[in-house]
């Protein structure tokens, strides 16, 4: 029993590597006759997968076809690790696919043998990639994550606070969202009995608790949108409320965060802004390309100050020495 369940595992492997087989090719590869491929072929067809097969020289081919369902693969150990590093490697780039590549990463690192574990660490602890805005991404706590919210499992993990302090916490993990270059966890934090928004390249977590839990109703029908508004206004330093001198509607599609917006007239609006650097968001702000003028915010005034002497020093037209 043992060595024709082995078999028809050989069988299904070689299926899945070549689009015709005769008979005959098969027969060889298992060395085995090709009646014995044929009833072979009925079992793989009893348990599900659509095996075509047609006349011709040397017994007829064979192949297998695209079914309803998608079938398990069967991948030898350089595909295996190949596609892992592949699925990892598609998780860091802005292809919108990122969060399907996690949860398929985790499905497949959960059965990866440890040798090959091992190996797709190696890569990637090999490889070296242009370093850009964010921090570096790490894919093993982002699999972590992705692995507990697809299980629906309770994840403890230690947390570095934005002042650097740290501490742990023990939450039930809803939702992975992508933002530029970071990822963030949605999740309800057992212990602030709320709703959180956790950085992942801040997160460390620990080993799995193996408690389930029941998925809860996020507060809002957009997953994307409350995020980013947890994350943009609660994690303001500095506020300011500025005049812009453009219709509300054009100001809405060129800010693409959550912000309060107040029509003061068909051409004019209020928006309330805000930043950890004043002086990164008055630089942000001038590519709106409209006229602005700040209401309320000491801190934004004083930065767009100062970013108007760089421009000016930078035009040839204003003291060289940095004086006023």
């Amino acid at each position: 029993m043992l060595e024709t369940s082995a078999r028809l595992l050989e069988l299904l492997s070689l299926l899945q590597l070549k689009r015709d087989w005769t008979s005959t090719e098969l027969a060889g590869r298992l060395d085995v006759s090709t009646r014995t491929v044929r009833a072979d072929i009925g079992k793989l067809r009893s348990l599900g997968y659509p095996v075509d097969a047609r006349r011709g020289v040397a017994g007829g081919y064979h192949r297998l076809a695209a079914g309803t369902a998608m079938p398990p693969l069967l991948l030898d150990d350089d595909e295996a690790v190949a596609v892992a590093v592949g699925l990892g490697a598609v998780a860091a780039q802005r292809l919108g696919v990122e969060e399907t590549s996690l949860t398929a990463l985790a499905k497949l690192e959960q059965v990866l043998p440890s040798r090959l574990r091992r190996r797709v660490e190696a890569v990637r602890e090999a490889t070296s990639v242009v370093p850009g805005a964010g921090p570096p991404l790490d894919l093993s706590v982002l699999g972590a994550v992705a692995a507990a919210i697809r299980g629906h499992e309770r994840l403890r993990f230690g947390y570095t606070k934005r002042g650097g302090e740290e501490e742990a916490r023990h939450a039930e993990p809803q939702r992975l969202v992508n933002w530029e270059t970071l990822w963030y966890l949605l999740a309800w934090d057992l212990d602030r009995d709320d709703w959180r928004v956790f950085r992942v390249d801040r997160m460390v977590p620990h080993a799995p608790t193996g408690a389930r839990f029941r998925p809860r109703v996020i507060p809002q029908d957009n997953v994307v949108e409350f995020v980013v508004g947890r994350i943009s206004k609660g994690a303001w330093k500095y506020r300011a409320r500025v005049l812009m001198r453009a219709p509300a509607a054009k100001i809405a599609a060129k800010i693409h965060i959550p912000v309060d917006i107040e029509v003061v007239d068909e051409s004019t609006c209020q928006v309330e802004v805000g930043s950890d650097d004043p002086d990164r968001l008055a630089l942000w702000m001038t590519q709106l390309d409209v006229d602005i003028e700040v209401i309320d915010g000491d801190e934004l005034a004083v930065a767009f100050d100062r970013l108007a002497t760089r421009l000016r020093r930078a035009a040839g037209d204003g003291p060289r020495d940095g004086s006023r």
